[in-house]
């Protein structure tokens, strides 16, 4: 019995040598966003990621309230805190993280073209004045 137990303790000892695939394991988002508020500031945070709680008087308590409740914003907090702690970014932050994507909403939207299918034989757009316009304007 005694045996037992002394095998037990002694394998635990191999189980911290192990890392957790989760590189954000045992960080708390409180210590995250403190590490990144002491290296960068509330200016270079709001810079970077661009939500109000960073740049209208900015603090602790608040952003962890919106971090929590907002996955997105979240999700690009620890991709900062990881590019950070990885060496990817340095606190003089010239330039955009390095995982981050681009946003549909921060890339600007390709100009569409209008169509220029014709409607079909039956179709009551074909007695629409615009519609009569363009076929007279293309003839």
């Amino acid at each position: 019995m005694l045996d037992f137990a002394a095998q037990t303790f002694s394998g635990d000892s191999q189980m911290t040598d192990i890392k957790p695939k989760d590189p954000l394991h045992g960080v708390t988002l409180e210590k995250l966003l403190t590490v990144l508020v002491e290296n960068f500031g509330w200016p270079a945070l709001a810079g970077q990621v661009n939500i109000n709680c960073f740049k209208s008087d900015p603090s602790i308590k608040s952003s962890l309230k919106f971090l929590r409740r907002t996955p997105w914003a979240r999700k690009e907090v620890e991709t900062l805190y990881l590019d950070f702690v990885e060496g990817l970014l340095k606190p003089d932050m010239s330039s955009k993280s390095k995982r981050r994507s681009t946003s549909p909403a921060s890339t600007p939207a390709a100009v569409k073209k209008a169509s220029s299918a014709k409607p079909a034989a039956d179709s009551p757009w074909n007695n629409h004045p615009l519609v009569k316009k363009n076929q007279a304007d293309e003839s």
